[in-house]
């Protein structure tokens, strides 16, 4: 596709951590969010939410609703930050084992002679984000429901939690929001972003996932509840730092940065 109506959000936070699946004692964190923390927060503010009982929101098929047409959205991600700390936190576990390591039985909550907050801590570092920019940009083939989104943003009444991205204390700022036209060209040049480049691009023949420097990572989507549990769709990616020599890509040039759409549910 030569030219995309696409629907750009550009978020601000003054602190983030997007945190790398695995990472325990020295909790790492992704430089841009995930897709599936993106698409968290499209859901927040659609009022998407899991029903009791139920995989997923809606489980009927060829349905029409906002939880099936969320799911056919296309996106692309990419940011930047000013600088990366490390915060030296304590961190509360509510499993029995934690709380009968630190009080001896599940019914006891005292310890020298003081009642305490049940379950037990860890000391914990955390890479946080600081003075973050989020750039996203979302295709959809139904133009009402971009619209549906950005009438969701301006107005958040839907929303099921408060606005953030990343964890519950990573508050967002929405600085703009609103319609553009993708042009689709050669793409060279160093970027001050980095980005998701999907093995698979939406809209786009072009095969340059092996020509592009970065990190593999398969990064989470979709989920459904099976079993009491999360179980994600992923997506193949790179992680870029901005570095792209000799591809075609979607382009937004408002920004003067390249745009990579991928289909969450991996086509």
């Amino acid at each position: 596709m030569d030219k995309l109506r696409v629907l750009k959000i550009k978020i601000y936070q003054p602190q983030a951590h997007f945190r790398i699946p695995f990472t325990y004692k020295r909790r790492l964190t992704y430089p841009i969010p995930p897709y599936s923390t993106v698409l968290g927060l499209i859901a927040n503010m659609l009022g998407v939410k899991n029903v009791p009982g139920q995989e997923e929101p809606c489980v009927r098929e060829s349905c029409e609703c906002v939880y099936h047409k969320y799911k056919e959205l296309k996106i692309s991600i990419c940011g930047k930050f000013k600088v990366k700390t490390t915060e030296y936190v304590w961190l509360r576990s509510l499993e029995k084992g934690w709380h009968t390591k630190r009080f001896g039985s599940t019914t006891n909550r005292c310890v020298g002679g003081h009642v305490e907050h049940i379950g037990g801590q860890m000391p914990c570092y955390v890479d946080v984000l600081n003075d973050v920019e989020i750039l996203i940009h979302l295709y959809h083939r139904d133009r009402d429901f971009l619209e549906l989104i950005e009438k969701n943003f301006l107005e958040p009444k839907n929303r099921t939690s408060t606005l953030h991205l990343g964890r519950a204390e990573d508050i967002l700022v929405v600085n703009k929001i609103g319609f553009e036209e993708l042009e689709f060209k050669p793409i060279n040049g160093q970027f001050d972003y980095f980005f998701w480049v999907p093995q698979k691009m939406f809209g786009s023949s072009e095969n340059v996932f092996d020509s592009i420097q970065g990190l593999t990572y398969d990064l989470p989507t979709f989920y459904r509840i099976r079993n009491g549990a999360r179980e994600f769709d992923y997506v193949r990616v790179k992680l870029n730092d901005g570095d792209f020599g000799g591809i075609k890509a979607h382009y937004d040039n408002i920004e003067d940065v390249p745009v990579f759409l991928a289909d969450p549910r991996g086509g």
